[in-house]
């Protein structure tokens, strides 16, 4: 029987090669530059080989010069000790191909949508984008396109915008990120949560929450 035991996010963070791999929402990611197709093929191979083997199935997108690999334990909703043994493995398929962590190219986009019924806005936004439904986020089935979650409101704001994006981020890229988005134009809203996230906005309000694992539910 699969063992389904929750690791604190701060346990799996220690116990995986910080080469490769990071914490991002209840999943772990890495990205691989990879010199041609042929070698970044290859490498997908050799994952799902291993990943039959272990009867454990990330999600793998291979791009030109990029091999993306996320894993989840998801009849668990979150990670687990297949997942650290899956990433080891992973990182040693691409030690013997002499592939390279890309950490910075590991992230994950959401939307936010505040809503004042969100029961009425999630069919609209599921049948638009193409995605499934849950209670409060619809999905890419295909696990391609961005997660959009909605976000209650007890009020109307018309004096803000109600979508935003969130961008979870490696925990020890959050700060640069930041930073470089602030030169670029922006401006610190709030830090309060820092660094589960950080609120931004450029300099006609749109805003942008800059997220980690860190000081978050089973950190």
């Amino acid at each position: 029987m699969a063992d389904t035991t929750l690791l604190r996010h701060s346990d799996v963070t220690a116990a995986v090669d910080s080469r490769h791999w990071r914490v991002l929402l209840q999943s772990l990611r890495a990205t691989f530059s990879t010199p041609d197709f042929s070698t970044a093929a290859a490498f997908v191979s050799r994952i799902a080989a291993a990943a039959d083997e272990a009867n454990h199935h990330p999600d793998v997108v291979l791009r030109w010069g990029q091999v993306t690999v996320t894993t989840t334990s998801h009849d668990a909703g979150g990670l687990t000790q297949r997942d650290v043994d899956l990433a080891a493995t992973v990182s040693a398929l691409a030690d013997e191909l002499g592939l390279e962590g890309d950490v910075p190219r590991s992230e994950i986009l959401e939307i936010a949508i505040d809503a004042l019924d969100i029961p009425a806005v999630v069919p609209f936004w599921a049948a638009v984008m193409g995605y499934d439904a849950s209670d409060d986020e619809v999905t890419d089935p295909a696990g391609i396109g961005p997660a959009i979650w909605f976000q209650q409101m007890d009020e109307p704001r018309p004096q803000r915008n109600r979508i935003h994006v969130d961008i979870t981020v490696p925990h020890d890229q959050a700060e640069a990120r930041i930073a470089a988005a602030i030169a670029a134009g922006g401006r610190l809203v709030s830090d309060d949560r820092a660094p589960a996230f950080t609120i931004l906005a450029d300099v006609e309000g749109n805003e942008v929450c800059v997220c980690t694992w860190q000081s978050r539910r089973n950190s």
